[in-house]
């Protein structure tokens, strides 16, 4: 597979330089947008990219085959770059086909039910891309050529870079292709943004023999990492709880609501400074996961599809639970997670996330957890089995959640008439959101007795 990521290398230059070049980049844009949408009837029924670039740059541009095209860009854009004048075509055929289809969804729907039409599209906040040799060069290790507006003319000039960011990206990224850098604003400062890719080839063990990483996030501990075998084994557990970074994340959101209950509306600073440690707890916790799949040599890592609809800063500042829920980063660290595991070849599977926590792994039935059972004393990391036990919580998800995982690539891998035997002698595995450890336990034990009377599932 194709794996692309980027780094933004500062331009050490006076802020103002680049402000004429986005502008004039983003007013070609708006007017190859309104073109594009005149003759989105033409343009929709060419097959690929490059035909409905070739057909809008003929419309929009003079040369020998077209001497009068219809709309006249090059007198109303001086000199506009060849290269980036083709960005900005794809660019805004990108934007009006989103629009086109945006629009028919829209007509489709109920007219009761559904909300605005879409907005005509526009430019926005696009940046341009700097082409190599055309527009961008390299004349020593911490310097480049861009060709800028300036001087009422496209013409090149010389920008430092910083020299943390180039060494960075020869350390990390020199056996990467580099890609053409995009000019991007961040604030006050201006940046090179260079894209690199690399081919990576991921784990084809069959699905029999694979070894997984099943991980449950948790919104009070970082993450529960169970290393399961398609059998049902379970060969490591492994728990991180990061307690320092809790407690100073705890003293960030308490002083925030100290300030508010005080009559402070505005508490940016204080908000940075608990997302600086919310983000370090994310980024640890992706490495933790990273770290025992490396150490297992894990074929995927399993986590569950999670949906959360976080509330607003505002909504949630007199609630502790709204502002657990909202400091969750469990996006950002599955979005670590999978970047990392990628580049080392490991899959990234999701399954469904319901009841992996309420279901007892044994297959007794529903758990109790908190104030539920006397057991548990108000602990939501402990639940109470219907056996009596008492049992880790999250550990008990991990088990389930690999275990979903396992029978739903059974189902795709056994054919189907085998599989509807089984599923007649373990019926719970027709239905995967109520599947457990045990469920998948069952499986392979109608799989092994048949393999080893050497006759069909029957």
């Amino acid at each position: 597979m194709k794996i692309i990521s980027s780094y933004k290398v500062q331009i050490k230059q006076p802020n103002h330089l680049f402000d004429d070049t986005v502008r004039i980049y983003r007013d070609a844009v708006n007017f190859l947008i309104s073109v594009c949408l005149n003759h989105w009837g033409e343009i929709s029924v060419l097959n690929g990219m490059l035909l409905q670039k070739s057909y809008v740059e003929s419309i929009v541009h003079q040369t020998k085959e077209h001497q009068t095209p219809l709309y006249d860009f090059d007198s109303r854009f001086y000199k506009f770059p060849s290269y980036l004048r083709r960005d900005a075509i794809a660019c805004a055929i990108g934007k009006v086909s989103s629009y086109s289809s945006n629009l028919a969804n829209w007509k489709e729907s109920d007219p009761k039910t559904r909300g605005a039409e879409p907005g005509l599209p526009k430019a926005g906040f696009e940046f341009p891309c700097l082409y190599k040799t055309v527009m961008y060069g390299r004349t020593s290790d911490y310097e480049c050529r861009i060709k800028v507006w300036i001087r009422n003319t496209w013409d090149w000039v010389t920008v430092s870079l910083r020299k943390s960011d180039i060494d960075y990206i020869r350390r990390h990224c020199a056996d990467r292709k580099e890609c053409a850098p995009i000019l991007q604003r961040r604030g006050k400062r201006w940046f090179l943004r260079f894209c690199f890719e690399e081919m990576q080839s991921l784990s084809d063990t069959d699905i029999f023999h694979q070894r997984i990483v099943a991980v449950d996030l948790g919104i009070n501990h970082c993450c529960v990492c169970s290393v399961m075998l398609s059998d049902g084994t379970i060969i490591g557990r492994h728990f991180l709880r990061l307690p320092e970074e809790y407690d100073c994340l705890k003293r960030k959101t308490d002083h925030i609501r100290r300030a508010q209950s005080h009559g402070s509306r505005s508490v940016k600073r204080l908000w940075k400074f608990a997302d600086g440690v919310n983000n370090d707890i994310a980024v640890k916790t992706a490495q933790f996961i990273i770290d025992v799949a490396v150490l297992y040599q894990a074929d995927a890592i399993v986590m569950e599809h999670l949906d959360v609809r976080q509330p607003s800063k505002k909504s949630c500042k007199r609630r502790s639970r709204g502002m657990k829920l909202h400091l969750w980063k469990s996006q950002a660290v599955q979005r670590i997670v999978e970047g990392k595991a990628h580049r080392l070849g490991i899959h990234i599977v999701r399954v469904c996330a319901w009841g992996t926590s309420r279901l007892a792994f044994d297959g007794s039935g529903r758990v109790l957890r908190g104030n539920e059972s006397a057991k548990t004393n108000g602990n939501y990391s402990l639940c109470e089995f219907q056996t009596g036990k008492v049992y880790h919580c999250d550990l008990n998800a991990s088990y389930n959640i690999g275990a979903r995982y396992f029978i739903r690539e059974f189902g795709k891998s056994i054919p189907a008439t085998e599989w509807q035997c089984i599923a007649a002698k373990v019926p719970e595995c027709m239905k995967r959101s109520t599947c457990t450890l045990s469920t998948l336990r069952n499986i392979c034990s109608v799989l092994y007795e048949s393999s080893y009377n050497g006759t069909a599932i029957a």
